[in-house]
């Protein structure tokens, strides 16, 4: 599906799926429960699923004789990170710029975890005291400006880097991926968790499961809190990623499962049941996961395989996407463990 697009190699290659054993015993033995290791995914700055859509993404940026990406997150931004440890790669110049969209309080927080990590590679970082949206900032659009009013070339990378033309390419080489480690491992997963906030890693999913009719049994959980805009914008997404890979079908409604019940009580806050979810993970598997996204969506699972959510037997795979550096933003909530 993904051939006549140019991708620029950022990841090892085919990212691990392993069986969670421990865990999946621990909720009743039903279920058959499988991470695909996404947080495991390359060597730049411990990786994540924004570097499967930036490998689609780059090679636009250098053809358009650009020196400086541009782009926007929270404080904690898995996504910024990425873009800049990419331009570090390739030899650009990175303004990121990072908005409050987490009402959190936590004495280091726009210090640790990954706005750290975004400064010592070099990242020009703006702190902006502006609330959570997945759609365009004019705080970004000005970034954009300030890069070139400094004779600057700039590219803009948006948010996730989702509503990018290129956004959705790259999880649909997930997809691609998964189908043929299905191959290897004998069977077909029944089902696949991810967690949405900015939309393209859920959007390239469904279109990449359409082509074998799996699309509804991508089970979105929502952690930006915004549901009715989150799914619009996996909807939209989709649709013209299915339109730039000729998928040959169209992308519904109905085809987005967005499960809105686990972002409480808002994006980026970790309530009760998602700080246990992710105790309970690295505890029994030794997976870290963060309060953000991966740790709301290992929530989620958690409770949809407790409520008996998915058919006994099924086999679920959990799509670790990273994240983890954010955690340490969060030393006080974890403070005893």
């Amino acid at each position: 599906m993904l051939e006549k697009f140019e991708r620029y190699p950022l990841t090892f290659g085919p990212t691990p799926i392993e069986k969670l054993d421990r865990l999946g015993k621990h909720l009743g033995g039903k279920v058959e429960i499988y991470a695909k290791r996404e947080d495991c995914n390359s060597g730049l700055a411990f990786g994540g699923n924004k570097l499967r859509k930036l490998e689609y993404i780059v090679p636009d940026a250098i053809a358009s004789k650009a020196d400086t990406l541009v782009s926007i997150g929270g404080v904690q931004s898995n996504h910024t990170r990425m873009v800049a440890a990419v331009a570090a790669k390739i030899g650009m110049k990175c303004v990121l710029v990072q908005e409050s969209w987490v009402p959190h309080e936590d004495a280091v927080y726009d210090r640790v975890g990954n706005i750290l990590l975004s400064r010592v590679l070099g990242a020009e970082v703006c702190l902006v005291d502006e609330g959570f949206d997945i759609g365009i900032r004019r705080s970004w659009e000005q970034a954009l400006d300030e890069v070139r009013s400094r004779d600057g070339r700039p590219y803009a990378i948006p948010a996730g880097a989702s509503v990018h033309k290129y956004g959705g390419l790259g999880y649909v080489g997930f997809a691609e991926e998964v189908r043929a480690q299905e191959k290897l491992l004998g069977f077909a997963f029944d089902y696949v968790v991810v967690c949405t906030v900015t939309g393209s890693t859920q959007a390239g999913m469904v279109v990449g499961f359409a082509k074998d009719g799996r699309q509804r049994n991508v089970i979105g959980i929502d952690a930006s809190a915004t549901p009715v805009g989150t799914k619009a914008q996996v909807l939209q997404i989709a649709r013209h990623t299915a339109e730039l890979v000729n998928l040959g079908t169209a992308i519904v409604d109905d085809d987005v499962e967005l499960l809105k019940q686990y972002a409480h009580p808002c994006y980026g806050i970790p309530s009760a049941e998602t700080s246990d979810a992710i105790r309970l993970c690295a505890r029994l598997e030794g997976i870290i996961t963060d309060p953000v996204y991966e740790g709301k969506s290992m929530q989620g699972m958690i409770d949809l395989i407790q409520k008996g959510f998915f058919p006994e037997g099924s086999r679920v795979l959990y799509a670790h996407l990273g994240g983890a550096p954010a955690i340490n933003g969060y030393g006080y909530t974890f403070r005893n463990g």
